[in-house]
């Protein structure tokens, strides 16, 4: 047990650094806060993130944390999953590629009590990661300039959570998050004729916050092999009390002397919004899990910084988010659980979401999401832990933006040790 803790241990803190890095290629993480990370496991990637409605006592459901109360008395559970992923970005004709891989998540549960369990661990928030040039057009004809895009950051969670069974059928349950991180975007406006300047423009922000989400579900036996599960979800918004700073710099190109205007800052800048979500799931034979989500994310009511066209001041405008909707579907299929064969032991996943934007792209709506996914649960340590695999399909696209095709592979792992079995010897 103590080689096991002290493994654990390495695992969490390396995740620390990992997850720093950027999960995605997307030009649309220049908006917001960045593209919102999915926050699910291996064993529910494959339904394409659905878990508001399910309970395991082998796996780890962060999205709500009321699941924890289903955790088994005898084990301890990890689970760490990674993603690779190839994105098409599809613009006037142009396509363009993008690769990159990232650390997805380090979570872990165990039973503290009878009817109380804990969940804890290493999730991603959201992601800004892009690179790209264009040429604008101009009224000078002589004189081409180049916008040079570039961002980097994100928001991470570090959180424990408990869930507690207080009646039979009922379970509530809270995550307390350690909100951390930082955006870094900026604009370089090059160009070809010698006397003319280069200038950058940069916006950054730094987060060390909190984040609480609370959950309640009710499971109920309907028949003999019926079981259905209801779950509800909270997610309490507020200020995370960042400054938003802009900054802008010209480079002379005769001479190289930067001139450096002072900063303009926003307290108080970002915020994160209220979120409620509801799902179930129905359970048949222990073979059969089928079931649906439905989250509603508040973004629509905060306000972000923008620079005043008119006065050039840095401010807080009201608008320029929309609240998120997302819906979800998904199902799990188990052969046979007891069998002797291998694959009616596998577990067989499928999902499908539909998404509205959070970020509007110079007034408009950003793109609208259609996702797809399936996988598998591959058993191992004589049906202990399981190897999650699954591939999912997210096309992104408004009319007149950039149309977004992704193709991503996930990789999850999750250990589940005995650590609290009691041996007998006689």
């Amino acid at each position: 047990m103590k080689k096991n803790l002290l493994l654990s241990s390495f695992v969490f803190a390396g995740s620390l650094s990992v997850l720093a890095q950027s999960g995605t290629n997307s030009p649309y993480s220049q908006y917001g806060l960045g593209v919102l990370s999915e926050q699910s496991q291996g064993f529910n990637r494959g339904m394409n993130g659905l878990a508001l409605g399910l309970r395991y006592n082998n796996q780890v459901n962060v999205q709500n944390p009321a699941s924890y109360s289903a955790m088994d008395s005898l084990t301890m559970i990890f689970d760490v999953g990674l993603s690779g992923q190839i994105t098409n970005f599809k613009e006037n004709g142009r396509k363009l590629n993008a690769n990159n891989a990232d650390f997805e998540y380090a979570v872990g549960a165990f039973r503290l009590l009878p009817n109380v369990g804990i969940g804890f661990g290493l999730i991603p928030f959201t992601s800004v990661g892009y690179n790209y040039s264009n040429k604008p057009d101009t009224k000078l004809s002589s004189v081409s300039f180049t916008e040079t895009h570039y961002g980097s950051g994100g928001l991470h969670q570090a959180f424990v959570g408990v869930g507690w069974s207080f009646l039979k059928g009922f379970s509530a349950g809270a995550n307390l998050s350690y909100l951390w991180g930082s955006y870094d975007r900026s604009i370089s406006i090059a160009s070809t004729d010698g006397n003319v300047n280069t200038e950058v423009k940069n916006y950054s922000a730094s987060v060390t916050s909190y984040k609480v989400d609370f959950g309640l579900q009710w499971q109920h036996r309907m028949s003999k092999d019926g079981v259905l599960t209801v779950g509800a979800t909270y997610g309490v918004g507020h200020n995370l009390h960042a400054d938003a700073e802009y900054k802008t710099s010209s480079t002379n190109s005769q001479t190289g002397v930067v001139t450096e205007p002072p900063a303009l800052k926003v307290d108080n800048a970002l915020s994160i919004p209220h979120t409620f979500g509801f799902g179930l799931s129905w359970k048949h034979a222990d073979r059969l899990t089928v079931g649906a989500d439905y989250t509603l994310q508040k973004w629509g009511s905060l306000d972000y910084p923008e620079i005043n066209s008119t006065t050039g001041d840095y401010v807080l405008k009201n608008g320029l988010l929309n609240d998120r909707s997302k819906i979800t579907v998904g199902c799990e299929w188990v052969p046979n659980p007891l069998s002797m064969r291998f694959l009616n032991r596998v577990n067989y996943r499928i999902g499908a979401s539909v998404a509205t934007p959070y970020i509007k792209v110079n007034g408009q709506d950003g793109p609208k999401e259609y996702s797809v996914s399936a996988g598998f649960g591959i058993p191992v340590n004589k049906g202990r832990s399981y190897f999650n695999l699954s591939g999912q399909w997210v096309h992104a696209s408004s009319s007149g933006l950039i149309t977004e095709n992704t193709f991503r592979i996930n990789v999850g792992i999750t250990f589940n040790e005995r650590w609290f079995m009691k041996w007998k010897v006689e």
